[in-house]
């Protein structure tokens, strides 16, 4: 058989640059159509609620406060209180959440190459439950009564801390028995459900006050949402998928497997170690605001891979914008479906999270890894 000439082999390395530039381009509008999405979904959802206003008010409200001088829209005192000070938070609030959880179910997924990572299922949701339930129980932290840590921020910082010395522990633990993906994903539900049979016991020695209040905040929502929550939230968030994002390369690289990626240059223990530490603050971060809230961090990834596939470089903002975007629709039927009752978003995550995650498993056609 001849060999390929020297032009053949130049049409086809065009042939191939061709289709690679295509499959970019393609990626590209889908992050650009779901960006389009989530600002348009936010402003829906800050318009609906009880108080009526429309989306002509929000987009007035916003405008008037980004620049000032316009005079070319008007807005009642109401319209403004409404928009500013209740539903914007919230709405931001669950943006972050849902860019944090999913972004870091995304990276997770990618770096122990497992579907069904999560911080849910790692373990890290659990921690954070146990450290929230000694502080709404016991009323305690670490740093027993100091004073940074004390009020409204104790439950906060105690979900965080207790989030992060689980992805620790699971660390440690997988460091001792070798770091291999299978032995991180074991610990991870071994001290799960350590954690939960701690918050269990928390609940049984409670009393009324104390449980209703512990009940709720494992439900997961963002009853408490103000601007303090968003401005602490939003450079951790920023901050860590930026880092994250640098190490998109090497996730790829590990996709084919630790002996490729090893040839290739790179430390996959360090990989591992730092791209964990990171999803781990930026969820814990968020679980310590809102509670648990499950499955947006398992489901948004998948839904990405299959529509733009595994390259982590569009895998992980289509991730972060797609988990944002559910959350945010979550949110809103909470808070229509049984007005002015307002559901739990945890309980809706899950109602529809699991049907719809087994409908993909279902109709998977092909392997990630």
């Amino acid at each position: 058989m001849n060999s390929p000439t020297t032009v053949e082999k130049a049409v086809s390395s065009t042939k191939f640059e061709e289709i690679y530039q295509h499959s970019v381009v393609r990626k590209l509008t889908v992050i650009l159509v779901l960006s389009v999405s989530l600002v348009l979904i936010a402003l829906v959802a800050t318009a609906i609620g009880v108080a009526g206003i429309t989306v002509h008010d929000v987009a007035s409200v916003i405008l008037g406060k980004i620049m000032p001088g316009l005079q070319l829209l008007t807005t009642s005192d109401l319209a403004e209180i409404i928009v500013i000070e209740f539903r914007l938070p919230r709405i931001f609030l669950a943006m972050l959440a849902g860019f944090s959880l999913a972004g870091a179910g995304a990276v997770k997924q990618s770096v122990l190459r497992n579907p069904l990572v999560s911080p849910f299922t790692l373990g890290i949701s659990a921690g954070a439950s146990l450290g929230a339930a000694i502080a709404i129980v016991l009323g305690k932290s670490v740093l027993g009564s100091s004073y940074l840590v004390a009020g409204k921020y104790l439950i906060v910082f105690n979900a965080f801390l207790f989030g992060m010395i689980t992805m620790l522990l699971i660390y440690g633990i997988a460091k001792v028995k070798g770091a291999v993906p299978e032995t991180l994903i074991l610990a991870g539900v071994a001290l799960g459900y350590l954690f939960q049979a701690g918050v269990s016991a928390l609940k049984y020695f409670s009393d009324n006050d104390a449980l209703k209040d512990l009940v709720v905040w494992l439900m997961g929502g963002f009853w408490g949402a103000n601007w303090d929550a968003v401005v602490i939230l939003l450079p951790i968030v920023s901050l860590c998928l930026i880092l994250l994002s640098r190490f998109t390369w090497d996730l790829n690289a590990l996709g084919a497997g630790e002996e490729v990626a090893v040839s290739l240059g790179v430390n996959v223990d360090r990989l591992r170690l730092v791209t964990l530490v990171l999803a781990t603050f930026m969820a814990s971060s968020t679980i310590a605001f809102t509670g648990i809230i499950g499955f947006i961090g398992l489901v948004s990834p998948h839904v990405c891979r299959f529509v733009i596939g595994s390259d982590n470089r569009f895998l992980l903002p289509a991730s972060a914008l797609t988990g944002a975007i559910l959350l945010l629709l979550a949110d809103t039927l909470a808070r229509i479906v049984l007005a002015p009752v307002e559901l739990p978003v945890g309980i809706l995550t899950s109602l529809i999270g699991a049907p719809f995650f087994l409908y993909l498993l279902l109709k998977k056609k092909r392997q990630y890894w």
